[in-house]
């Protein structure tokens, strides 16, 4: 097999103040490791004086209500995703209590072959009440919602989000492993309307990868940066930054936040790629080239305004779409989208 490059390391800062990471960090567009930003919350404390204390922590704001939970076979070994023919996924979906959960996490740590457990992306004031309150930072706004993730030794396919993250490790030790958002053709992206979690993820497994069936892959290789979090340190993902997540231990807790500084859009962008797959993935080369050029200029804009030699009254949808037009042009998308081809 083709040796592969070590991942580089993900660059790291300590002591990050709001003003700087608005300032420095975001802007820059690059994953960071933020040391530390955890180390002081009473939940921290509690994982690094073992699982039995990080589990009687949480108790203290677990309640009945079952929350949904993924368990996958041993067979698996902790890597959530499709099956061998990709016709389907790899674990299946149920609910349970928190506290029995927990239980099991404990009560597993020394099987040999347990089964693959996580909750995931829970909100955490639904999750556990008044956690979120002992256990905060300030780099994000107040009004973005932390949401926890739990498990054991689960790996998490590499992916990408739709939103700006920063992730906390509360429990155990987590591996993120990141590739650039250009990397996306060396990624090879399993089906798109199967996915684990919503977005498309790789097939490529970063730790074992086949480079017979995805050569390209050495190329994103080459690209990688990896990182360990401890307990305490968090990771700071920007927007559609693709990362894989491995956890190393038998009981882990991620928190984490997402948010985005975009204006929430009239439409959604993931049903334009939808869209656009169907009107032009199937058309001659030529024309999608000219469609490529289109898009460039009216939707990318690399160079310009391409209204700005129009009368403001008259730019239309390539100017400032309100409430009213966009409210016209899914009308009239919904119409066209009807009408036999």
């Amino acid at each position: 097999m083709t040796a592969l490059p070590t991942p580089a390391p993900i660059s790291e800062v300590a002591g990050l103040t709001r003003s700087a990471f608005d300032a420095e960090v975001r802007p820059a567009g690059e994953p960071v490791v933020i040391r530390g930003l955890g180390g002081d919350w009473p939940v921290v404390h509690a994982a690094r004086a073992g699982d039995e204390a990080l589990v009687a922590y949480l108790k203290r704001f677990s309640h009945e209500r079952p929350v949904n939970a993924i368990v996958g076979a041993p067979e698996i070994e902790g890597r959530f995703g499709y099956t061998d023919d990709l016709t389907a996924l790899n674990f299946n979906r149920g609910q349970s209590p928190l506290a029995p959960f927990l239980d099991r996490l404990l009560r597993d740590r020394e099987h040999p072959r347990p089964y693959a457990m996580a909750v995931q992306s829970i909100p955490a004031a639904d999750l556990v009440p008044g956690f979120e309150r002992e256990n905060g930072h300030d780099l994000v706004d107040a009004s973005v919602v932390p949401r926890l993730w739990l498990g054991n030794a689960i790996r998490v396919a590499t992916h990408y989000d739709l939103q700006e993250n920063v992730g906390v490790v509360v429990a155990g030790r987590r591996r993120f492993t990141l590739f650039p958002p250009e990397q996306v053709a060396n990624l090879y992206m399993g089906p798109l309307e199967l996915t684990p979690a919503g977005t498309p993820v790789s097939l490529v497994d970063p730790a074992a990868p086949d480079l017979d069936r995805f050569p390209r892959f050495a190329e994103a290789a080459r690209t990688a940066r990896v990182a360990t979090l401890e307990p305490g340190d968090a990771i700071y993902i920007p927007f559609h930054w693709w990362h894989a997540v491995d956890s190393l231990g038998p009981v882990n807790i991620l928190m984490n936040w997402w948010w985005s500084s975009a204006a929430k859009p009239p439409a959604a962008a993931y049903d334009a790629l939808l869209h656009s797959l169907l009107a032009l993935g199937s058309l001659p080369d030529d024309q999608r080239a000219a469609w490529r050029t289109m898009f460039d200029h009216l939707v990318f804009r690399p160079d310009r305004d391409p209204a700005a030699h129009l009368p403001e009254n008259v730019r239309g949808v390539l100017g400032d779409i309100d409430d009213e037009l966009a409210a016209r042009i899914r009308q009239t998308l919904a119409h066209q989208l009807t009408q036999p081809t």
